[in-house]
């Protein structure tokens, strides 16, 4: 499995389904909205492991909703049908949040001008957005589209999703704004140079049942957190009076049966503002996380030799580790995509 391309001949607003290449689990995905010179620094590779399906996906967009901003998401999906929920959601939830961004925007325009059609049919209007409105839009479309996204998972016909489901990590790039968006235990990190080395920043917090806040709120709703003998390092989420499902994320979407007992498809959604030190951002599936250190991943985006070889050289990194490390387990998908902020120095540009 490696990269697949799909570009979209016409705007990605309104979201029509892309064209599907030789790998049906990653979508690249190109606006009219973009510039046919603009570059695509972009990277996606996904590769199944030993377990059976690969239930992972990817999505890269350029070119979401305006010609300077770009989405990418990474979706883990688990369960007996989580490779079929985590491709529903890695090419819906996207235009969701577009369509809720519209809506927000509309809203807004509403109270600049007075438009009593549009605010009759408001429930409820905040009259001050805070310092950066842009950023509060783009937080408030994320909560909303997570939600509705959630919601069709559950309404999806001839699925069983009480006990599937799937992470997802989402980052939007505006101009020089980063919004991230986190549902389980995929991460994201931001490669940043400092005195000429590059350093890796975590962006998201893995959504594990062993958090303690996490922990907490599953149990404040009757929902059990503990560890297996056989696997003491890995909390897992549990039925009040049965031993069961054992679900190792504290947030994802699917997993109906234990909705009521704390599991949750709220994101962990955070910001912050990019700088010309910060080089690239990587969002990867947790079979990558569990073999390699946020500084391995990092260095091998940095050292590889284009940004097309980045994704692929962290997912064939972490199989061998895999193998090395767990030579008696198996494999884990992994799946990795790599956004360049700025040209590789004295590399060939992917275009």
């Amino acid at each position: 499995m490696g990269i697949c391309i799909s570009t979209e001949s016409s705007a990605i607003h309104g979201a029509p389904e892309p064209e599907e290449g030789r790998d049906e689990n990653v979508i690249i995905f190109e606006s009219s909205n973009v510039l046919c010179e603009t570059p695509r620094l972009c990277s996606v590779y996904s590769k199944q492991g030993s377990k059976g399906l690969n239930q992972d996906a990817a999505t890269f967009l350029q070119g979401f909703g305006t010609k300077d901003a770009a989405y990418c998401g990474v979706f883990d999906g688990h369960g007996r049908n989580g490779h079929i929920v985590s491709k529903i959601v890695s090419k819906r939830v996207f235009s969701l949040i577009l369509n809720q961004k519209d809506a927000h925007s509309k809203i807004d325009d509403a109270l600049e001008k007075g438009d009593e059609n549009i605010l009759n049919h408001v429930d409820k209007v905040e009259d001050d957005k805070g310092p950066n409105k842009n950023i509060q839009e783009w937080e408030e479309a994320i909560l909303s589209a997570f939600r509705v996204m959630d919601k069709e998972v559950k309404l999806q016909e001839n699925i069983d999703c009480s006990c599937s489901g799937t992470t997802a990590v989402v980052v939007i790039r505006e101009g020089e704004d980063l919004v991230i968006a986190n549902l389980g235990d995929s991460r994201a990190i931001l490669g940043t140079v400092s005195d000429d080395e590059i350093i890796p920043i975590q962006l998201t917090t893995d959504m594990k049942p062993g958090l303690p806040r996490e922990a907490d709120r599953i149990r404040s709703c009757n929902g059990r957190v503990f560890a297996l003998k056989e696997e003491s390092h890995i909390q897992r989420v549990w039925l009040p009076n049965e031993n069961s499902p054992g679900l190792a994320m504290s947030r994802a979407f699917g997993d109906f049966m234990l909705k009521d007992h704390g599991i949750i498809a709220i994101p962990d959604i955070s910001y912050r503002s990019l700088t010309s030190s910060d080089q690239f951002i990587v969002l990867a599936s947790d079979g990558v996380w569990d073999v390699l250190s946020n500084n391995e991943v990092s260095s091998i985006v940095w050292t590889a030799d284009t940004e097309k070889e980045a994704a692929k050289a962290v997912v064939e990194a972490a199989t061998a580790t895999w193998k090395n490390k767990y030579p008696f387990s198996k494999v884990d998908d992994c799946t990795v995509v790599c956004l360049f902020l700025q040209k590789k120095r004295n590399k060939t540009l992917y275009t």
